[in-house]
């Protein structure tokens, strides 16, 4: 017989909470599935290419029922035709105006326009980018009158705590601003007329990578491929090694200490900011003293520009017109890098967006799906006439009200 003294360990996680009826989740189960009405409008700002749900993804939310509604042309940069949304079931429509008219959730690539915000109506839901550098307190007040729920896509988490479509557009971005990189460093391109790996016997550029996450990854893989030299800087030291690992060797890294950093500045061929903020601002963490001293004829990547930037000198350039020089650097600060590659850019988003949509539509709707999903309500922005980011209403003295207790005020 066993000792009755002696107790057997339980894990805690099974006498939590967690594995304990929850009503509200019962109740919304019994609910009846909502059909989500689902608009696409055509995107005419920053030359952005892309479009958020693919054919692919149209028909499958089709058969299960919902409604998406395309705007004639929304696909033709992605070379998707207005004749595969429609054979995929979906409805095209001439205006814009009757996209946001027949639409409760409007999906975008870019944020929206005044013009557009001035199109919807109480209670509609706007998944969009936020891209920091444009947004005025002015654009926020427009969205605050409108009564909408606006989620940043940049800022929407999963279940792990990670960003998805930063994730997925941070992998085509590092790789991109390598192919970039290479290029700008030409002759042709008002570069030093620098090969980016090198050549036997000449040794290759020499690349600067600020922050340690997804697209200094793939930045990485794409500049040891073609035989440059890198060095990442980051304060998070398990990053670090977290990068070392993912790349499988060993990698110069150092911590972000202006001393060091400078030094290696000076002696850059290209540097690329790939520093991703949870809730803000990108922080500064270039000087433009230290822009001053890098070489004549060298180039800033600033993947973080949709956050603002991690380089004093950088600012807000478009697809058409991508590049500047200061202090004689050549500065890229697209912020929408993924565009040049629309067809993958857009079928990566939809991947992602898809099976969000359909997990709203299974719990009664996006608005619902607020309630049990914290991860979801992270990129909540603007909620009904109220604004929910903190970082935003310090950056413009505008006051912000906690979401969860929005969120708990209207059950």
């Amino acid at each position: 017989m066993s000792d009755p003294k002696k107790k057997i360990p339980v894990p805690e996680s099974l006498l939590s909470s967690y594995y304990e009826a929850q009503p509200q989740m019962a109740e919304v189960e019994k609910a009846q599935k909502e059909s989500l009405r689902i608009g696409i409008p055509r995107e005419e700002t920053l030359q952005e290419n892309r479009i958020a749900l693919v054919p692919a993804s149209v028909k499958t939310l089709i058969a299960k029922g919902h409604q998406v509604y395309v705007q004639a042309g929304a696909g033709e940069k992605t070379f998707f035709p207005d004749l595969e949304y429609s054979e995929k079931g979906a409805e095209i429509v001439v205006s814009k105006q009757e996209v946001f008219k027949s639409s409760d959730v409007i999906v975008k690539v870019a944020p929206p326009t005044p013009a557009e915000i001035e199109l919807m109506r109480p209670k509609q839901v706007l998944i969009s980018p936020l891209q920091l550098p444009i947004i005025t307190a002015e654009y926020l007040a427009k969205l605050r009158e409108k009564h909408v729920i606006a989620m940043a896509m940049e800022y929407i988490q999963d279940k792990w705590g990670t960003f998805p479509i930063v994730r997925i557009m941070s992998e085509l971005a590092g790789t991109s601003a390598i192919l970039t990189a290479a290029e700008l460093l030409a002759t042709t391109r008002g570069g030093k007329g620098i090969l980016l790996g090198g050549i036997s016997g000449v040794q290759p550029a020499r690349i600067v990578i600020l922050g340690a996450g997804i697209v200094a990854e793939y930045a990485i893989h794409a500049a040891i491929g073609l035989g440059a030299e890198v060095r990442i800087f980051d304060n998070n030291v398990y990053k670090l090694k977290r990068l070392q690992n993912a790349v499988g060797r060993r990698l110069y890294t150092s911590a972000i200490d202006s001393t060091t950093l400078e030094k290696e500045l000076m002696r850059a061929d290209v540097a690329i900011g790939a520093i991703h903020s949870k809730s803000g601002r990108t922080p500064v963490v270039v000087s433009e003293d230290m822009v001053r001293k890098m070489k004549s004829g060298a180039v800033i990547i600033d993947v973080s520009i949709d956050q603002g930037g991690c380089f004093a000198t950088s600012r807000m350039t478009s697809l058409d017109n991508p590049t500047f020089e200061e202090f004689g650097v050549i500065h890229y600060c697209v912020p929408n890098i993924p565009s040049k590659f629309s067809r993958t850019a857009s079928t990566a988003i939809s991947n992602i967006m898809t099976p969000m949509l359909l997990e709203a539509a299974r719990l009664g709707g996006l608005e619902k799906m607020l309630l049990f999903n914290r991860y979801l309500r992270h990129g909540v922005y603007m909620y009904k006439g109220y604004l929910t980011n903190d970082y935003l209403g310090r950056r413009f003295n505008m006051k912000a009200t906690d979401l969860e207790l929005l969120i708990t005020s209207n059950l």
